[in-house]
């Protein structure tokens, strides 16, 4: 049998006995996870240590695969979304958000620029959760618990604006084909500007707590670098192919949802490492408040969602009263409006990385086929091949910084 056929413990039980044979040192054989919890969710490392030094590694995934594209390719289109939201959970509403052009890119629907500006708002503000989430956590893998317990208290504040907005928190199953299920109240509005005042002063705080701090930039800098080169052949976007200095962001290079209206900049870092990775997620955030404002101070006139009777629900008052509003009802709800034939694929910026949706539709009420484009499940491939040479600790700071999220990973 082929050595790679072989599980990773029994080759690297093999190279054990031959480098005692060779030099007298020994090796070992190190599981960080399934159930480590620095590991963030539920997935292996078999490593091959050297003292602490890793030598080499092999991950292994599925411990917690649910199977989401084949049920999707059972589900009608609109009980796909709740799905969508169980993969990166750290950002939902832009799983949800990606989801639904899809569809309407599909359908070919036009989208009120309202909407459009709507959705740029619920997305960035994702994007701010999603980066606050990994960026407070790598200062716990490394030592640091009080910028964590500082700026969670924010990450709450913009789940209280989701709920405002659809009712809904960490999954939100939020928006419709065309637009949102409602238009949104004042308190939306209110919640967000005192967000919009309150956060940039705890987020300076948060950087001054960490980015000039000796013992995190020991810990962080140099740790888990990867090339542009390499990041590229991997097939790594968003935070971790932009750390390592390419400037490919999703928004920019095929815009939606009228991100071309705002200015924004793409930061970029230079080595790829730990620190770089955590740089750029932190200038990330500052650039997505600068298009939150934007899109307040350009909020257009018009309605919350698109002219689209045949995939978007009537208003209930209607359903109890009229019978061609009750007849659209129960053809949305039951999934009985067909779907063209198609072959489409569309992306968007997510919190990780190009998060995309390739369908496949043959006419029917279901997708023939559906598959997510998951930043995470690519990143995780790089991790051992990043962590050769380094120390176990470091590895656990490499993966922090990654993101990389189980629901993801494992969808």
């Amino acid at each position: 049998m082929s050595d790679l056929l072989l599980p990773p413990e029994h080759r690297y039980a093999e190279m054990i006995k031959k480098r005692q044979n060779e030099d007298g040192s020994e090796l070992s054989i190190l599981n960080l996870g399934p159930t480590h919890p620095a590991t963030h969710g539920i997935f292996q490392n078999i490593l091959l240590m050297d003292g602490e030094r890793v030598l080499d590694g092999e991950g292994t995934v599925g411990y917690i695969h649910r199977a989401f594209e084949k049920i999707a390719e059972n589900r009608p289109f609109y009980q796909i979304t709740p799905l969508t939201d169980r993969m990166n959970y750290c950002s939902a509403p832009i799983n949800n958000m990606a989801w639904w052009m899809t569809l309407e890119k599909t359908l070919d629907i036009e989208v009120p620029k309202r909407v459009q500006y709507m959705r740029v708002i619920v997305m960035e503000l994702a994007r701010i959760a999603d980066h606050i989430i990994c960026n407070s956590v790598l200062g716990v893998d490394t030592g640091a618990l009080t910028g964590f317990l500082y700026v969670f208290q924010y990450r709450e504040k913009i789940y209280e604006i989701y709920e405002e907005i659809c009712g809904s928190r960490l999954t939100t199953n939020m928006g419709r084909i065309g637009g949102f299920e409602r238009d949104w109240s004042p308190a939306v509005w209110k919640k967000l500007d005192e967000f919009l005042n309150e956060f940039p002063g705890i987020w300076a705080e948060f950087e001054n707590l960490l980015s000039r701090n000796r013992i995190f930039m020991d810990r962080t800098i140099g740790v888990g670098p990867i090339s542009a080169e390499k990041a590229i052949s991997y097939g790594f976007t968003g935070p971790n192919l932009r750390a390592a200095g390419i400037d490919y962001d999703v928004r920019v290079m095929t815009p939606y949802s009228s991100y071309e209206d705002f200015e924004f900049d793409i930061p970029v870092g230079e080595s790829g490492d730990t620190y770089d990775r955590f740089c750029v997620r932190n200038a990330e955030v500052w650039e997505s408040l600068k298009i939150i404002r934007q899109a307040i101070d350009k909020m257009p006139e018009g309605p919350f969602h698109a002219n689209v009777p045949d995939y978007y629900l009537p208003p209930k008052e209607d359903v109890y009263n009229n019978m061609e509003a009750l007849i659209y009802h129960f053809k949305i709800v039951m999934g009985e409006v067909p779907v063209p034939k198609t072959e489409i694929y569309h992306a968007v910026e997510g919190g990780n990385g190009e998060l995309g949706f390739y369908l496949i539709t043959d006419g029917s009420r279901t997708p023939f086929r559906l598959h997510f484009r998951r930043p995470c499940f690519i990143y995780y491939q790089a991790f051992n091949d990043m962590i050769k040479g380094q120390m176990l600790s470091d590895a656990i700071a490499t993966l922090s910084s990654l993101n990389v999220i189980a629901g993801e990973l494992d969808a």
